[in-house]
């Protein structure tokens, strides 16, 4: 009895001893789980992912184009819809394809571009600043819906694609159409400045782009040709001018303003180019003399050697040596000229050594695109000696061969460019039999024909599939208009500008300038381009069929005054 009341004793010291509970009243847990056990257990909610797609799916705002290179890619099960409308599955292989378009106008129009916020209006109320309907096929109509929802009543107009271009230039129409089906006799227009035929297209700040999604459960691989409708690597740029002489006013300019002079106010614009063309009429010429503004007597030409490095300068990249004043100097001028253009890595055409040399193309392959220029003279007579078997000079107009040429090199994959110097005028219509030799290159296979003759700028036709502008201008010459025999307007100046894509001309970008002080042209301000292009659209017979859309800025109407400019030393 005794040692149980001791070991009663003990346990009660030992529990005195023991850390006291807290105080604070704990939460009552009445879960099923706490009630089953003392050890609390994770849950988780099942993931189910949705089926391999059964069958094909194709969303309404799926492009053709796409549309048929996924259907060749003969698969039983997949699904192509606007990203928005398709949820991402980690069991099925997914691409993410992004689709570009552009706002487009048949080509005789005044206006370059809209703001974005213009064209959403235009998306609203089913209409644009020339006050027409926006045409666009009806896939075009729902990706666009995507991005903006549908549009409002009265809703953009749905045309077929093989009707839209047609439909557009009779009732003189903006359209969007994806970047794949964009052709020359479409004049694509900017949006906030961006155009996605420039080399600086800023592809993360255009609107016009939607996104595709693309699941199916097949394990192969993709093909990488459905990323996009557009590259940037499989884009060039050409810049085609009118006639460069470094002579008279412009060398004497030169001489007390610097070589480089000429070219300050547009050389940024031929740099971007990936190939910037000049036609120089003249020889270099190392026995020169000092130029003189108003040369008297025969007009026999010749530049100082160390005028290259305007056209260096400039970023020239390929020369036309079609000129009539090229064999000024004869074969020793001529000669000289050929070395100076090979020591700069200046390639040349139209011109050479001897007629093999002159009747060769200039060959270029830039970003995957091949493009040949090709070019002669067709005066050719005792005045303007042109190349033979063993004479330099500017190569004859051949037209059997030249046809048969061309043919040949777009058989190559060349996209070809057929200049000319043809007989001079200063007149913007081409006389018929001009006409039909720029034509006859035209149906001989080139994508281009262009005049390099023209101080004064003439009319501009399509051709079949080409482009034909009969004559673009000067470029770097000192023609002011200040004499009497000089037409109004020739200070104006034309730069085509062409987009070249995947070996094909998509786009024609025509590109103003005026020239001042006898040397340096610069590009026109919006009223000066406003009436240039709408003559020019008018003398090429565009004016009379279309209302072309204009621009709301009020022209300048009146006669371009021609200012009398000295040219005077500096100091």
């Amino acid at each position: 009895m005794k040692k149980l009341y001791s070991l009663f004793i003990l346990l009660l010291l030992l529990a005195s001893c023991s850390p006291q509970a807290s105080s604070s009243p704990q939460p009552l847990d009445n879960s099923p789980l706490s009630l089953a056990t003392s050890t609390p257990i994770a849950t988780f909610e099942p993931i189910v992912f949705a089926p391999a797609p059964s069958g094909a799916r194709i969303g309404d705002s799926v492009p053709a184009v796409l549309r048929e290179q996924v259907q060749n890619l003969n698969l039983s099960n997949f699904i192509l819809d606007a990203s928005p409308f398709v949820e991402s599955n980690p069991l099925l292989s997914e691409k993410k394809i992004q689709w570009v378009y552009a706002l487009v106008a048949p080509f005789p129009t005044v206006t370059d571009g809209v703001t974005l916020d213009q064209l959403r209006l235009a998306w609203t109320e089913g209409k644009l600043i020339n006050g027409m309907p926006l045409l666009m096929e009806e896939s075009t109509r729902d990706a666009l819906t995507v991005l903006w929802d549908a549009p409002a009543s009265p809703p953009a107009r749905i045309v077929s694609t093989g009707e839209l271009l047609d439909e557009a230039w009779s009732e003189s129409a903006w359209a969007i159409v994806p970047f794949e089906e964009l052709q020359p006799k479409w004049k694509v227009l900017t949006i906030d400045g961006e155009s996605p035929i420039r080399k600086n297209f800023d592809l993360a700040s255009y609107p016009l782009i939607v996104d595709f999604t693309f699941q199916t459960s097949t394990n192969s691989l993709i093909s990488n040709s459905l990323l996009s409708n557009y590259d940037p690597s499989k884009l060039t740029t050409v810049i085609l001018t009118g006639v460069t002489a470094l002579v008279r006013a412009t060398a004497v300019t030169m001489e007390y303003k610097g070589v480089t002079y000429p070219g300050e106010k547009i050389r940024d614009v031929l740099r971007e180019a990936d190939i910037a063309h000049i036609s120089n009429e003249i020889p270099f010429f190392t026995g020169c003399e000092f130029p003189k503004p108003d040369a008297t007597g025969p007009l026999v030409f010749c530049s100082d050697p160390k005028y290259i490095d305007l056209l260096t300068d400039v970023g020239a990249d390929v020369v036309e040596l079609t000129g009539n004043h090229f064999a000024d100097r004869g074969a020793q001028g001529m000669l000289e000229t050929i070395e100076i253009y090979n020591h700069h890595d200046l390639p040349y055409f139209g011109g050479g050594t001897n007629l093999t040399d002159s009747l060769e193309p200039a060959l270029f392959e830039v970003n995957g695109n091949k493009i040949a220029f090709i070019g002669c003279n067709k005066p050719d007579v005792d005045r303007f000696p042109t190349a033979r078997d063993f004479r330099p000079g500017a190569a004859p107009c051949d037209f059997k061969y030249l046809a048969q040429k061309i043919a040949e090199l777009k058989t190559q994959g060349y996209v070809v460019i057929s200049t000319f110097q043809w007989n001079e005028s200063y007149d913007s219509r081409p006389s018929p039999q001009q006409m039909t030799d720029f034509r006859l290159m035209a149906d001989s296979g080139a994508s281009i024909v262009s005049g390099s003759q023209a101080h004064y700028p003439q009319m501009m036709e399509f051709h079949g599939d080409a482009f034909i502008h009969y004559g673009l201008g000067n470029l770097f010459f000192d023609q002011m208009g200040d004499q009497s025999w000089m037409p109004p307007g020739i200070r104006r100046e034309f730069y085509d500008r062409y987009a070249i894509y995947d070996g094909k001309l998509i786009s024609v970008e025509l590109l103003t300038g005026i020239l001042e002080d006898y040397s340096r042209p610069r590009l026109m301000t919006d009223d000066e381009r406003y009436g240039f292009l709408q003559d020019y659209f008018f003398y090429s017979g565009w004016l009379n069929l279309v209302p072309t859309p204009t621009p709301t800025i009020t022209p300048t109407l009146t006669p371009m005054s021609i200012p009398t400019i000295v040219v005077t030393p500096t100091p």
